[in-house]
């Protein structure tokens, strides 16, 4: 089944980057990319996503707050926060908000065992 995820990053380059991960692991599905948080909001009211890969490093709010916030409008949404901050209090934070968490530079392995996941659980809410 086709699904549409969500790419929040402040960089077009990692955008870029993440996107070619998930198309390496899931060809078919479809991209859409958000340079904020404030348009990644927007796009989430305005398209039926169903996954986010969120950056932890953004200006104007970190991922972990708009993930959170991503949580209350859509609970069941696999979402992940990407960095490079791999700093324990950082995993922490993203598994209490329910996202799991993906080093960058993001490579398809390193998406992979979350995009299966992901695929799994929305196979499983749907059916």
């Amino acid at each position: 089944m086709v699904r549409t995820v969500l790419i929040v990053d402040d960089s077009k380059l990692a955008r870029i980057v993440a996107g070619k991960a998930l198309a390496e692991l899931q060809p078919d599905w479809t991209k859409v990319e958000a340079g904020s948080a404030a348009e990644a909001l927007e796009k989430i009211g305005q398209l039926s996503i169903d996954i986010a890969l969120v950056d932890f490093n953004m200006t104007e709010k970190d991922g972990l707050e708009l993930a959170a916030e991503l949580r209350a409008l859509r609970p069941e949404m696999p979402i992940a926060i990407i960095t490079a901050n791999i700093q324990d209090e950082v995993i922490a934070r993203a598994r209490e908000v329910g996202a799991a968490f993906i080093a960058k530079p993001v490579t398809s392995e390193g998406l992979s065992g979350f995009v299966s996941g992901a695929a799994l659980k929305l196979r499983n809410t749907r059916s």
